[in-house]
């Protein structure tokens, strides 16, 4: 793209196909599995399955980020992706799918995504200059999101009622072009090898030591950690709240894939107007409000539970998500060393994205006992506590930047 480079012109077609395939898969599995039971606590194993991986792998993951090639780990996942998928999609065809060999390939299809995700945050420090991240973190946002939920939604929606096993098939054709794309990239991305390999346990540890003794980036991943636990309660019993005769809204699986279209272009406006708007109010002060607002809003669909309240929410949920996604991951991009940048940012997200499956789960577990309505009540609860914490922690910062803390030597003399 103009201004960021061949290789990001590539790395970046490559997001906008992976996470196309993403957005199929992640509103198509919940919708077949309601298909094939409406247990609250089955269905929200769909979401328990996607988001366990982060939880056992992401260290790893997260050094073999800081000690391979990271575009070739980028290929090698997509690919795996799509060979596991295309296998789901044969099963489908043959009508041999059911609930749990759809489970087993999600959960393997989030396997990969731990490697892609993790190597993909840290190979753009070496794709573009310093001074461009948030720039590029823009685009690079702006391509998941229409992926994600503007294109790849709303064709789930309508690939779940009229070709099933597409809604597999068509994400591992995807995935498998996300992987040829990255061929296009020029150079290697792989940091100079040190003179002694270590152990992988001892890499591991000096990034946990990095991100406790970080009161920013710490501060922020508990935070992380709260809310992605909440909204995946909240999300893992919300297509039972919204689709289906039985549901509180009544949505058609068309109408739902719609909901995540609204979203989507909310958060095209936030990824682009994300850096504005920290120069405006300050980042601290704009991450902290888009989080409250995003939790708020969870409110509404109880509040009005109907789909002409829906649809403005979700455009408003976009837009303050992804623009604290993008200054999220900028600061976290620009903090961080790149000797440890792999590692790290596995250790952040293990916090932030670890309670997911556990959310996801006892979302509906919860739902079984008290009711879908107490577990998003509860769910914005738990979302507000965090925002509360967070402006605790951090509040002597609000009037500017937030700025790096402890140094690597630092972090290597503490041990």
């Amino acid at each position: 793209m103009a201004g960021l480079g061949r290789s990001f012109g590539f790395l970046w077609a490559s997001t906008g196909m992976s996470n196309l395939a993403d957005g199929v898969l992640k509103i198509g599995a919940p919708l077949l599995a309601v298909s094939m039971t409406r247990a609250p606590t089955l269905v929200s194993l769909v979401g328990a399955a996607a988001t366990l991986p982060w939880l056992v792998l992401a260290l790893h993951a997260g050094a073999v980020a800081d000690r391979a090639d990271r575009r070739r780990v980028m290929v090698r996942a997509n690919l795996a992706r799509a060979a596991i998928l295309a296998a789901a999609t044969l099963l489908a065809a043959l009508g041999l799918l059911d609930l749990w060999l759809l489970l087993a390939a999600v959960l393997l299809a989030g396997v990969c995504e731990v490697f892609a995700d993790l190597s993909a945050q840290s190979i753009l420090p070496m794709t573009v200059p310093q001074e461009r991240l948030t720039r590029a973190n823009g685009r690079i946002s702006t391509a998941q999101m229409i992926g994600n939920d503007f294109v790849g939604a709303p064709a789930a929606g309508l690939l779940v009622v009229a070709l099933p096993a597409a809604v597999i098939g068509a994400p591992a054709l995807l995935y498998g072009a996300a992987g040829l794309l990255l061929v296009g990239m020029r150079g290697t991305y792989r940091l100079a090898a040190p003179a002694r390999r270590r152990p992988m346990r001892v890499d591991i540890a000096e990034a946990l030591r990095y991100l406790w003794s970080h009161r920013v980036l710490r501060s922020l991943a508990i935070t992380a950690g709260l809310l992605n636990l909440a909204n995946s309660a909240y999300f893992a019993v919300f297509v039972l709240w919204a689709v289906g005769d039985g549901s509180r809204m009544g949505l058609e699986p068309a109408g739902y894939g719609l909901m995540t279209t609204a979203f989507a272009i909310g958060a095209v406006l936030g990824s682009l107007l994300s850096g504005g708007a920290a120069a405006m109010f300050g980042e601290f002060r704009t991450l902290v409000g888009n989080w409250l607002i995003s939790s708020l809003l969870l409110l509404v669909p109880v509040i009005v539970p109907s789909a002409w309240a829906l649809y403005p929410t979700a455009v408003l949920w976009g837009l303050v998500g992804a623009a604290g996604n993008v200054l999220v991951i900028s600061l976290r991009q620009r903090l961080i060393p790149a000797e440890l940048l792999g590692r790290v940012n596995s250790a952040y997200r293990l916090v932030g994205m670890g309670g997911m499956p556990l959310g996801a789960a006892l979302g509906g577990v919860v739902a079984e006992f008290v009711g879908i309505g107490a577990v998003l009540v509860g769910a914005t609860g738990v979302c507000l506590a965090g925002v509360g914490l967070v402006w605790r922690a951090l509040s002597d910062r609000i009037s500017g930047p937030l700025t790096s803390e402890p140094t690597l030597s630092d972090i290597s003399r503490s041990r």
